[in-house]
């Protein structure tokens, strides 16, 4: 190996994993060097306090623009909201996962968006895993204690979703990648209405 292959190898990346919800919100960071991953943090974005859906949208922007300004992510990678029965919990899902990829995509962070099956089949090898799995097998992975997980499976499901991206790195068609928030827009014509909302809450 060259001394500039080398060094590309063990150059740092920073990975921000973010799961979106509507009332807990989870993220979680990872260093990556020499091809292995460490657990730099992971927490909870919690909007039980506001009743308010607007206010909620606002605090997620706020608090993932200081994420990103405090950990200076390379790269940002999310769990796709999944298809419910209820369209106004869909509804009020995809606006949480756009207003965070909105405060990414101002920053100039470049996004990854991965399905949850995906997710759970990289961490776990079962699609139909459940998040205590996918919990347990981070821990087994990452080699961290059980107090270090943290008591929500938010934050855990967004640690899954970065170790999910490290694993794809370099491979391609891991998932939809978004430049911008224009990028965002194009490649999701079909949830125009909940985009359009997301913007106006910004």
């Amino acid at each position: 190996m060259t001394p500039v292959a080398q060094s590309s190898a063990q150059a740092e990346k920073i990975i921000l994993g973010v799961d979106p919800g509507t009332n807990m919100m989870g993220y979680g960071i990872l260093r990556i060097q020499s091809r292995k991953a460490e657990m730099v943090a992971l927490g909870v974005i919690d909007m039980r306090k506001y009743s308010d859906q607007y206010l909620k949208l606002g605090h997620i922007y706020e608090r993932i623009t200081g994420i990103i300004d405090s950990y200076l992510p390379d790269e940002m990678a999310i769990e796709a909201p999944f298809f419910d029965k209820n369209v106004q919990s869909m509804l009020k899902l995809g606006r949480a996962q756009g207003v965070a990829i909105a405060a990414a995509t101002q920053r100039q962070v470049p996004i990854t968006e991965y399905a949850p099956m995906k997710i759970k089949m990289a961490i776990t090898g079962i699609g139909s895993a459940s998040k205590e799995q996918v919990a347990d097998m981070l821990r087994r992975i990452l080699h961290l204690n059980k107090e270090d997980m943290g008591k929500f499976l938010d934050a855990t499901d967004a640690l899954a979703a970065a170790y999910c991206h490290f694993l794809q790195i370099g491979r391609p068609e891991t998932g939809k990648k978004y430049s911008s928030w224009k990028d965002f827009v194009n490649k999701n014509k079909e949830r125009q209405s909940t985009l359009t909302t997301g913007i106006a809450a910004k």
